[in-house]
């Protein structure tokens, strides 16, 4: 960690609040966040992280927002902080066609780690940061989250028309810094494998099988629906009291009816339908099928 970065996490440790990263892939968002969370623990300040990119989760499994409330050294470790504390299941890898869920998911558990008490919420964001869907989705990310610090780790002056609306649009502290210098890039290959990884790390150890009724299922499903089409598809887990208990996938039974398999044992009330496809086995094969805009298809 440079004595700049240094400097700004002693900054912020000072007067916590809200932090909110700003940045593209393999920026440095996520090793910052560690650091500044860290620093937290130091200092004994109960903080929480608010992972809302789906993608490239360090916060639960791919398709969810994870919140993990840090509050000792060992929750920042690799395997602890995958355990997350709350979720929300968008049911998507990328941040385009969801950006309703991404919102609500970020205000709901915003609001979860700030009724828990934490001073410092560090907010994780996704790498779409150019076009009308990243500055739609960040604008209101930031006006879900209210921060009072937004950071920006750009490559050249990328980030300037997000950093431009913060300063417009909210009281925060708005600072940009180059992309941190302990970022490594990735290639395409390494980033699919890392999902595939976090995935089959979900899906292993003790699964469950249960039978599912087509009525359980959020959007609702047609009496004449396929469900074969089904087969394979992520689904939340819902606890009928606003909560994500956790997520599984479906599969077809020998009796053509649907069975849904997750490592989550209990407190499932209801199904979301997500976007994702994923098939069990060695290695687990995740594939993205772009979102149905109703239910006329399954």
């Amino acid at each position: 960690m440079t004595d700049r970065y240094a400097r700004l996490i002693e900054q912020v440790l000072d007067d916590p609040g809200t932090v909110l990263l700003l940045g593209s892939m393999d920026s440095g968002k996520t090793t910052f966040a560690r650091a500044l969370l860290a620093g937290a623990v130091d200092r004994g300040i109960p903080a929480a992280y608010l992972d809302t990119d789906v993608g490239r989760t360090t916060v639960g499994p791919p398709t969810t927002i994870g919140l993990k409330h840090v509050l000792e050294a060992k929750h920042l470790e690799d395997d602890e902080l995958a355990l997350a504390d709350g979720l929300y299941f968008v049911g998507w890898v990328s941040a385009q066609f969801h950006l309703l869920p991404l919102i609500a998911g970020t205000a709901k558990l915003m609001d979860v780690a700030r009724r828990a008490g934490a001073e410092l919420v560090v907010v994780d964001t996704s790498s779409l940061i150019s076009g009308v869907y990243g500055q739609i989705l960040k604008y209101h990310k930031m006006e879900v989250t209210r921060p009072e610090y937004v950071i920006g780790f750009e490559r050249g002056e990328e980030l300037d028309p997000l950093l431009g609306i913060a300063r417009r649009f909210t009281p925060a502290r708005v600072e940009a810094y180059p992309v941190h210098p302990e970022a490594r890039p990735t290639t395409v290959d390494e980033r699919a494998e890392t999902r595939r990884a976090r995935f089959a790390a979900y899906f292993s150890g003790n699964l469950h099988r249960w039978r599912v009724k087509p009525t359980v299922f959020l959007p609702s499903l047609p009496p004449d629906a396929d469900l074969a089409s089904l087969a394979g598809l992520l689904v939340g887990m819902e606890d009928g009291k606003g909560s994500c208990v956790g997520i599984g996938y479906l599969e077809l039974a020998e009796d053509g009816g649907l069975r849904m398999i997750s490592a989550v044992s209990e407190g499932a009330r209801a199904l979301r339908l997500g976007s994702t496809r994923i098939t069990s086995g060695a290695p687990v094969v995740v594939t993205a099928t772009r979102p149905r805009p109703d239910s006329s298809t399954w």
